[in-house]
């Protein structure tokens, strides 16, 4: 590891070094070390930093220059999309699969990616985020089974967005459609979605400048979340059709 690069203090609450200090090659490198407890990634995501790495790395921090991200009053379905959705028998929920949706999402193929950074210390270090009330799910199912699904963190009004995954076609889709509705519903306007590709580009993701996305998250996590704890009373069960409608 580059001696240039620091290293985490073994206290999770220990600050981490300032995001305009992080490497511009590869783009957002922050620091390396620390831990994946719930303590050191809510302090991590409060400052606009998240963990990315493979497995036999140590653990990598990021915080990227632009940040890519969804504004939830701005995403809406295109009109092919909107038109499945309608005839869709599919219904969403929250909170009720989360380690489901993790799962799916460590091993959904992605192009030009070899492995999953979601490894099995990740998978552990989210579904106990999940369980202190800090991470969430929005899932989608036809009948009984899951076809896709979206986790994230959400800390006051703002969610960082992690992955998200389709078993159907469509399926990942319809619950970013869901997240974001249910947000907008709750006076979340941002959605973390870390560093561009073509695919986020095309769901309506934009790039922000660092200083312009940190200081919006500076904002929106010192606000009171609209709920505490599980997502799933509050988000209730959807029906995708519904979302078909909203544009």
């Amino acid at each position: 590891m580059s001696l240039h690069l620091p290293k985490l203090d073994t206290d999770p609450q220990a600050p981490f070094p300032p995001v305009e200090t992080a490497l511009q090659r590869p783009d957002g490198l922050l620091a390396f070390g620390g831990d994946l407890s719930v303590p050191r990634l809510c302090n991590a995501y409060r400052h606009g930093v998240f963990p990315w790495f493979s497995e036999g790395q140590p653990i990598l921090w990021w915080s990227p220059d632009p940040r890519t991200v969804f504004e939830t009053a701005q995403l809406r379905p295109n009109r092919r999309l909107a038109r499945a959705l309608r005839g869709s028998h599919w219904t969403l929920r929250a909170d009720t699969a989360f380690a489901e949706v993790v799962a799916a999402c460590a091993v959904a193929p992605r192009p030009g990616q070899d492995g999953t950074w979601i490894t099995a210390d990740m998978q552990a270090a989210y579904v106990g985020m999940h369980a202190a009330g800090h991470a969430h799910s929005v899932e989608v199912f036809d009948g009984t089974r899951l076809v896709g699904g979206i986790y994230g963190v959400a800390i006051g009004r703002m969610f960082f967005g992690e992955s998200m995954f389709s078993g159907t076609t469509g399926g990942s889709k319809a619950a970013l459609l869901g997240l974001a509705a249910q947000m907008r519903d709750w006076d979340m306007p941002l959605i973390d979605a870390q560093v561009e590709n073509p695919h986020l580009s095309r769901l309506g993701a934009t790039n922000w400048p660092r200083p312009r996305f940190i200081e919006a998250v500076q904002a929106l996590v010192d606000r009171p979340p609209p709920v505490t704890g599980s997502w799933s009373e509050g988000f209730g069960s959807r029906p995708a059709s519904d979302l078909g409608s909203a544009r």
